[in-house]
């Protein structure tokens, strides 16, 4: 790390950088709202608020403001209020802004975070999602507690399937229910009754007179886990009809603008690890449902109909990059756009989110390797960027630069893409350290998108390489495939054929190799230290070690117990342990840190100790590093995502890494 070159991106650089998400475009395609999330030192939180873009002038205008979250605007069909969901009251409530007044209003006042706001055609009203606590189960009642008397506080009886979620806790007993709140304020009405979830988000008839909706309403969850039907809902008798009936996930419901078709996403439940999401549509009519785009062979994400019902507009992934493009109800796709980028800003994850207008201008989040999510334009087939975000945060800094990384791996053959990440400065006649980092999921893909961590570690001068191994998402359902009932397995010789390519460019010191992944890729990190010896040292953040605990811990563990073993723990335990990585713990001479948060309920803690325990009885260098108050999601606030570049860089350059000298940087080298 140069001490002088204040150009280099340092860790606390993070606190300047900001973000686009969220958008929604006016029917005239000449204004957008979106929500502009940036992060507060003094707070150490994203904070998030919702700004106008003039899309010919592009003049931005704030909207909301303030130190709290506004997000989830919704446009009304008039064009005349802005409605959104914001923290500034305490709690999360729904508020209106008159876009010609500038007023606004909160017109809820809600006991429970309302989500997935949905006006009405007519304006009136707007849908919502809300849980419903049910009455705790207390089928004890004790006695004899004196009058004034101080004891514990009641047990907590738990009966629910699923009864804690990572970033939630031990979770209430209750149902997810649908709502509805008048515009003009008053009291919600629930629409939706029964011991069942109802989720993601409503579509109104173009009538206003029922709502289509993505629901659970049945029982034995356990045996189909991700299963959810389709329904109707008619307003004025609330009598709800099932408008899908498979074994399998239908969601996104879309009905078209001229009230004939409704067109959701989905598939047939096989029993594997992964399949991809296809576009359904319904003729409400007839009853008759057609698949469209089946060639694509891509997971489709998120649809849009177009104005005039002749098609729709879809997102999916492809080789890591996202695309959306317009799908017609006959005829051949047109690709749009494959410059989406995600609004992730820890890691190069592909994702993003997109709107349409009337005319066809297409508004989206648009990332590249060294910019975080901007607002991209497409209109009259012309494309360009409508924001600077961050100019004054990284116009003046020297940042990695991505090259991508075609490979053939040592196993079969298989073509596995990846990107190479150089430091600045690169010159290639010198020796680097290389980081290998890897993305979790396993069902998930890393693409060409700005990453702050991968950037701190190529400023702090490491090279960085991150691959899509067998198993990621955006190359096809076969190739996802390829891990089911097999993970981890032959993804490690992907991994390891990135890594021989590039040792083979000349510029990577083979005795400076690192490696590190988080969730998934914490697996695999595991994984290649129990099978290899070649690296220098390991960070393993928030792993699996022990698939037989963790199917019995983790919080979605009907889905895990299901899909990704062919049958429960105790009934083919060798399976289990054979894929763990806490079996091959024997090989294990690598440096290890672990890396959790503590209130992980996806990823326990209790698996990192496992792998933290048995290196110490092995007398292997290891510590383990435990993040107070966090979930799975580790980095959620800003100074953990410094923490943990810093914790991995500390212990990279303790086995030979790069030193780090810059005191804004890390702590200096002794």
């Amino acid at each position: 790390m140069r001490d002088s070159d204040e150009t280099l991106f340092k860790p606390i650089d993070v606190f300047n950088i900001e973000y686009a998400s969220d958008m929604t475009i006016s029917d005239d395609g000449l204004r957008v709202y979106f929500v502009r999330n940036r992060m507060d030192i003094n707070i150490d939180r994203q904070v998030k608020n919702i700004w106008s873009l003039h899309t010919q002038t592009k003049i931005l205008l704030p909207v909301t403001s303030g130190i709290h979250a506004d997000f989830s605007p919704a446009l009304s069909p008039d064009q005349k209020k802005l409605a959104f969901i914001s923290t500034r009251s305490g709690k999360p409530q729904i508020f209106i802004k008159w876009l010609d007044t500038g007023e606004i209003a909160m017109i809820s006042h809600l006991n429970e975070a309302p989500s997935h706001l949905s006006w009405s055609p007519d304006n009136r009203f707007i849908a919502f999602n809300m849980f419903v606590p049910s009455q705790p189960n207390r089928p004890v009642k004790i006695v004899g507690k004196p009058k004034g008397a101080t004891w514990a506080d009641e047990a907590v009886v738990i009966d629910e399937l699923i009864y804690r979620q990572d970033g939630a806790g031990y979770t209430r007993s209750g149902f997810e229910h649908i709502f509805m709140l008048a515009t003009h304020g008053g009291n919600a009405q629930q629409l939706t009754k029964g011991d069942y979830d109802h989720n993601g988000e409503v579509s109104w008839a173009p009538n206003a007179k029922s709502i289509y909706f993505s629901a659970q309403r049945f029982d034995n969850l356990v045996l189909a886990p991700i299963r959810s039907e389709i329904y109707r809902l008619d307003l004025d008798s609330r009598s709800i009809i099932a408008m899908t009936d498979r074994n399998g996930p239908d969601n996104h419901p879309q009905v078209s603008p001229n009230g004939q078709y409704l067109a959701y996403l989905g598939f047939d439940d096989k029993g594997m690890n992964y399949d991809n999401s296809l576009l359904y549509v319904k003729s409400l009519k007839d009853g008759k449902v057609a698949v469209l785009a089946q060639d694509l062979d891509r997971n489709v994400s998120d649809i849009k109909w177009g104005v005039r019902n002749k098609g729709l507009y879809i997102q999916y992934d492809d080789k890591g990059s996202t695309s959306v493009a317009f799908q017609p109800l006959r005829g051949k796709r047109k690709l749009i756009t494959n410059n989406i980028g995600n609004d992730y800003l820890g890691r190069p994850y592909s994702g993003g989110n997109f709107d349409v207008a009337h005319d066809g201008t297409l508004v989206f989040t648009q990332s590249d390797p060294q910019v975080p999510a901007e607002i991209g334009i497409v209109k009259k087939g012309k494309h360009y960027v409508l924001t600077q975000l961050n100019q004054d945060a990284l116009s003046g800094k020297t940042l990695a630069k991505l090259d991508n990384i075609q490979v053939k791996s040592s196993h079969d053959g298989l073509a596995i893409q990846g990107w190479i990440l150089y430091p600045p400065h690169f010159d290639s006649s010198k020796k680097y350290p290389l980081i290998l980092e890897i993305h979790g999921g396993p069902a998930a893909a890393y693409g060409p998108h700005f990453s702050a961590e991968d950037q701190l570690y190529a400023a702090a001068g490491y090279v960085v390489l991150y691959m899509n191994p067998r198993g990621s998402t955006s190359y096809g359902a076969e190739f996802a495939q390829k891990i089911h009932h097999a993970y981890p397995s032959y993804d490690y010789d992907d991994l390891m054929t990135g890594v021989d390519a590039l040792i083979a460019k000349g510029f990577i010191d083979e005795k400076r190799l690192f490696v590190t992944g988080g969730s998934g890729g914490g697996v695999l990190t595991a994984w290649i230290i129990g099978h290899t010896k070649r690296f220098a040292a390991a960070v393993v953040a928030k792993p699996v070690i022990n698939w037989f605990s963790f199917v019995l811990t983790a919080d979605h563990y009907p889905f895990f117990a299901k899909y990704w073993f062919d049958d429960k723990p105790w009934n083919n335990s060798a399976e289990y342990m054979k894929r763990s990585p806490i079996s091959y713990v024997g090989n294990m001479e690598t440096p290890t840190m672990l890396f959790t948060g503590e209130e992980d309920h996806r990823t326990p803690i209790s698996e990192s100790e496992q792998l933290y325990q048995a290196l110490k009885l092995k007398q292997v260098d290891t510590v383990m590093v435990r993040i107070p108050n966090a979930s799975h999601s580790i980095t959620a606030r800003p100074s953990n995502l410094i923490t943990k570049v810093a914790y991995i860089l500390w212990w990279f350059e303790k086995y030979g890494g790069t030193e780090r000298a810059d005191p804004n940087t890390h702590s200096a080298k002794k």
